[in-house]
Order: structure tokens, then C-alpha cells, then sequence
């Protein structure tokens, strides 16, 4: 055996170690759920990758992650449960949630019940007002504003000091008060401003928004969120089992803690990738679902924001690829990524947990993106 062969043998089997024979992959399996299914071999995957990833998720050294699913072209070509995971359990997703309300806003807005994202929030509470800490900027914040986590409320759930931290909220009785009652935020020296931010709007990530984004839903369409979203997004996609949160006064959690089936989280993924059809039905309609993915807030150096959902980028071949993604604690993630038609969800229990959004990052990324025709 030539040497240059031998050592390319060796670097292959270090890059996946103990890898599972390419005959042991299994294609999902169709079911009643409406999902179209086909085989990754004939599809020209490398299963290598596949096969060590799943090695890798029953090995013990990586922790939490219960589900990796897979489609590309609007077909399920991978499905894997590991460490308690199953098809039927029911994901808390935590803040992945968030854009699952951001898709609501869009029904509602097709629907001429909320007449565009340029709406007033304070508009809609009347009974709320008058509020703590009046301020004309206050009332001139729009649904827009929230869906970006740009408002100028001062919120920073990264910030275990800020007034509207997620935290403060919960120990309260009326969310929706303790929202609209935030301060107007002030900027340190050393923090950009609005007008020196990318996209003209400083980014500050806040549950308290999207939580009050869930509330203009319910205001303007008189349900219920998970009732709205029952109607018009979930029987829709043929999603029949989903558990929402709600308040301790009943107004539904936009901002996180919905729980769903991953291979139902696979089909909110495939609806944003097609501009809002399931399988040839108009949902959500296109127009919103492009300004929805569209980058209007920079969240950090290496990531934007669209309607809350985060914008990354991720190498495909040594080229790197926009990727939209819903994203929760402890490493949950719906990843869309257009240029190669592909969706994956990672549902992991790693919740407040350092590495978990690092350790998720990494399967998609080192496995399933290495694994690409």
C-alpha cells in the first residue's frame, strides 16, 4: 500500500473514529405526519459523518442533545433519538419559541388583524395605562421594535443587573405590566447607539419583548396565542401535539418554553425555507416570511437578527453559507439554510448549561454539513 494512501486511510479514520458501517444508516421512516421521506445514499450523502455523529451522541461525551433530524429538499433523510429522546416526546424549546410567535405576527398581519409591524405597542393596552416611567419614546415603540430586540426599553436579559431582565419578570404576577412599565434605556460611553449601530438599531436581547409581541397577537386577534396558533399555523402543518406556556394572569409565553415533536419542528423550519407553504398551502405568506429573514439588527460580531430569528453563517465546502436559525437554551435549534434547501433540528436538555448552543453548533457544522452531497 502506497504511503501518501496509507496516511489519507489514517487522517480518515481519526476525523471519524469508531464510525458505524454506512449500511447501518436507516432512511425515517413515512408516517402519518405528512412529512415526504427518502434515502440520504441515493441522495449522494456521505454517511461517514452521520455514522460518527451517532457514535459520538451514545459514546458519553456529549451531553443532553435528544434529537437530530434532517431534511433537505422537503424530504426527511435523517432522523436519530438519543439519551431519552424520542419521536413522540415533546421538546421544550425555550426561546426557539420566540420565533414561532414572530410567525404568528405574520398571520396575524396577513390576516388584516394587525395592520403591519410598523403598529404601536401601547396602542393595544389601553387598560394597561396610564404606565411607570412615562415617555413619548415609549409610546412611539412598535411591534417592529420588539420583533428585533430593539426596542429602547431597557432590557437585557444578558445583564443581570438590567431593570427588564427575564428574571425580574417571572417572580412578578403581571408580566405584561412589568413590560410596558420599563425605563427608556440609557446608552453607557461605551455601547453603540441606534444611529452608529448596523441596521440603524442597537440590538439587546430581551424576553420581556417577545413576550409582549405574544400579548399584541392576542390583543389584536381576541384568542388565546396558543389558540391562534392552533388555527392558523399548527393544524395547518398537521402538527397535532404541542404544549404552550402561559402566564401566571393567562396571557400565552410568546417568549419561550413551547414544546413540540422534532419532526414538527422540522416542518415551522421547511415553512420559512419555502416562504411560508407546506406542501403547496400558503400559510404565512411570502412577503412577511423575507422581511422576517431579513437582517435588521446586528446581535453580536457574528451573528444579525431578522424578526426573532438569528442569521449565522456556517462553511459548506469551504464556502460559507447564510444559515437562519431558531434558537433556546440549553443548545435548541431549527437551522435554515437556503442555498443548500436543508433544515435540521437539535433539541437538547442541556439547559443553562456553558457549552450547549457551542455543542449544537458543533453537530450541525462537523456532522451534518460535512456530511452534504
Amino acid at each position: 500500500m502506497p504511503i501518501a494512501f496509507r496516511r489519507l486511510l489514517l487522517a480518515s479514520i481519526l476525523i471519524f473514529p469508531l464510525a458505524a458501517p454506512a449500511k447501518d444508516y436507516q432512511p425515517p421512516t413515512a408516517g402519518s405526519d405528512g412529512w415526504p421521506v427518502a434515502d440520504a445514499r441515493a441522495a449522494h450523502w456521505d454517511l461517514a459523518p452521520l455514522a460518527a455523529l451517532e457514535t459520538r451522541l451514545t459514546d458519553g461525551s456529549t451531553k443532553g442533545i435528544t434529537s437530530v433530524v434532517v431534511a433537505q429538499h422537503g424530504k426527511l433523510v435523517y432522523e436519530g433519538y438519543f439519551n431519552g429522546g424520542e419521536a413522540d416526546r415533546l421538546n421544550d424549546v425555550r426561546s426557539a419559541s420566540k420565533s414561532v410567535t414572530a410567525l404568528l405576527v405574520g398571520a396575524a398581519i396577513d390576516r388584516g388583524l394587525i395592520p403591519h409591524v410598523q403598529a404601536r405597542v401601547y396602542d393595544y393596552f389601553p387598560d394597561k395605562q396610564p404606565v411607570q416611567h412615562p415617555d413619548p419614546r415609549k409610546q412611539a415603540i412598535t411591534l417592529e421594535d420588539l420583533l428585533t430586540m430593539s426596542s429602547l426599553w431597557e432590557c437585557d436579559d444578558e445583564n443581570p443587573f438590567s431593570t427588564g431582565n427575564e428574571e425580574r419578570m417571572y417572580v412578578t404576577e403581571d408580566w405584561l405590566q412589568f413590560a410596558l412599565d420599563l425605563p427608556i434605556k440609557g446608552f453607557a460611553p461605551w455601547m453603540t447607539r441606534p444611529k452608529d449601530s448596523p441596521y440603524g438599531r442597537a440590538f439587546s436581547y430581551c424576553t420581556a419583548g417577545a413576550f409582549t409581541a405574544g400579548a399584541v397577537v392576542e390583543r389584536a386577534t381576541h384568542k388565546g396565542l396558543a389558540a391562534f396558533a392552533s388555527e392558523v399555523l399548527e393544524k395547518p402543518l398537521g402538527i397535532t401535539a404541542v404544549q404552550w406556556n402561559a402566564s401566571p394572569l393567562g396571557i400565552g409565553m410568546g417568549g419561550g418554553g413551547t414544546r413540540y415533536r422534532s419532526r414538527d419542528l422540522a416542518k415551522l423550519g421547511q415553512l420559512a425555507l419555502d416562504g411560508g407553504r407546506w406542501q403547496g398551502r400558503q400559510v404565512i405568506s411570502t412577503a412577511y416570511i423575507t422581511q422576517m429573514l431579513s437582517p435588521h439588527t446586528q446581535a453580536r460580531d457574528d451573528a444579525d437578527y431578522g424578526y426573532l430569528w438569528w442569521r449565522f453563517r456556517f462553511p459548506v465546502h469551504g464556502v460559507d453559507q447564510t444559515v437562519w436559525a431558531m434558537s433556546g437554551n440549553g443548545g435548541n435549534y431549527v437551522f435554515v439554510m437556503p442555498s443548500q434547501q436543508l433544515v435540521t433540528v437539535i433539541t437538547s436538555t442541556a439547559y443553562n448549561q456553558r457549552n450547549a448552543h457551542a455543542q449544537s453548533q458543533e453537530v450541525f457544522r462537523e456532522y451534518v454539513l460535512k456530511a452534504l452531497p
